[in-house]
């Protein structure tokens, strides 16, 4: 459901989705492979055996950065998202006080995610994981309905079916942000009934296969509907008064809600294992979730461009852990030649990884996936004269189908 939902705001990065995918579907189990070579039952106790200290703490610092930042980008989700649900309410307008973004997230933030949060056992999220998972299922139908509905009525933009550009490689870092859960995969591993590594296998494979063919459905259908006018996150390209885009809306503000305590999770054991030695009393445990998700919640209140956050944690803390962690660590692990065997593969994902991160500080930085508050295609097509009184009455803000 995580990695479905992360790719709504990515539908128009659907190149490359693939090859991060099965990309991922075998790092994560190399990650447990190199943690039984190596008699290690954490990431980070994996990279602290095979590259010591330094490679222990720079690891700790990229599994905290990647669940920290997420947590800011779930939150500012959540505000631009439900703001507009709540617009659809009777007596509800502008400068009503459910229609500010900051309101809406403290109060989510008080009410639901920080007592979710504050459990210490993370198996007790698993009706809210199942919760999310019927809103992921909900939201792809809401985006397959319009797009078979609303789609016929917009003008394809130029070159919309173009399969790939030259800067397709710079989705890589969005999909690794949209797809990784290595910084994860340990816990999960280690609450398996039978944790074997045909278990873990399949898993993995149910997992990730299932979450692209979802997210595969997400990009193609929000882009088919759109095409090259879709805005970063696809419910911004429905109109306000669109009750199907709103019901979708509402599902997507609340999964978000659902999937933040999984990576407060995250954060949280980092500390403790880099400060606390991995044990921490019940205060220590309430201070240090009220801290992350206190300066979490500073930062999503402050700032509301998604689509560099989501860009940044791509590579700076996605594809290092996705990419070159695990490879790297089970290269040193495993006996033979860096280019010989099953370690070719590792080592073809490790040299992937590096070229994408060069490519990110060669390449200016898209900042496209950004709050709007309109809907770009209708001015573009505006611009061109294509829209008639027939198609989409822009200045009213309705369509025929609403």
């Amino acid at each position: 459901a995580y990695c479905a939902l992360s790719c709504l705001n990515t539908c128009h990065c659907f190149h490359g989705k693939f090859g991060s995918c099965a990309t991922e579907n075998y790092s994560i189990i190399l990650l447990v492979r190199g943690g039984n070579l190596s008699g290690t039952h954490s990431y980070q106790s994996l990279v602290h055996s095979t590259f010591g200290q330094i490679g222990y703490l720079i690891v700790s610092a990229l599994q905290f950065l990647y669940p920290f930042i997420t947590m800011i980008s779930y939150n500012i989700i959540t505000g631009d998202t439900l703001t507009k649900v709540f617009m659809r309410i009777q007596g509800v307008g502008p400068g009503n006080i459910l229609t500010e973004r900051h309101f809406v997230i403290l109060m989510s933030t008080l009410l639901f995610t920080l007592p979710l949060s504050l459990y210490r056992d993370i198996a007790k999220l698993g009706k809210v994981s199942l919760l999310s998972m019927l809103l992921t299922l909900a939201i792809l139908i809401t985006v397959v309905v319009r797009a078979a509905t609303l789609g016929p009525q917009i003008p394809a933009s130029d070159d919309a079916w173009v399969f790939t550009r030259w800067n397709a490689i710079r989705a890589v870092a969005v999909m690794s942000f949209a797809f990784i859960c290595h910084h994860n995969s340990f816990m999960i591993y280690g609450s398996l009934q039978e944790p074997t590594l045909s278990s873990w296998s399949l898993v993995t494979h149910v997992s990730v296969g299932s979450a692209v063919l979802v997210s595969a459905v997400f990009a193609a259908a929000g882009y088919a509907t759109f095409t090259d006018y879709t805005q970063g996150e696809v419910f911004e390209n429905y109109y306000r008064n669109d009750n199907l885009a709103t019901f979708g809306r509402f599902c997507y503000g609340v999964s978000m809600i659902t999937t933040f305590p999984l990576e407060c999770f995250v954060t949280r054991e980092v500390i403790s294992n880099v400060f606390f030695k991995g044990e921490l009393s019940n205060t220590s445990h309430v201070i240090i979730t009220l801290v992350i998700i206190s300066a979490a919640t500073a930062i999503s209140l402050s700032y509301d461009c998604l689509g560099i956050v989501l860009e940044l944690n791509g590579v700076l803390s996605a594809i290092p852990l996705m990419f070159i962690f695990p490879s790297a660590c089970f290269l040193k692990l495993s006996d033979g030649r860096w280019f010989r065997g099953e370690n070719l593969i590792s080592s073809i994902i490790l040299v992937a990884g590096v070229c994408v991160m060069i490519n990110f500080t060669i390449f200016p930085q898209n900042t496209r996936v950004c709050r709007v508050y309109d809907n770009s295609w209708n001015n573009a097509l505006n611009l061109r004269g294509e829209i008639t009184t027939g198609q989409v009455q822009h200045t009213k803000g309705t369509h025929p189908l609403f």
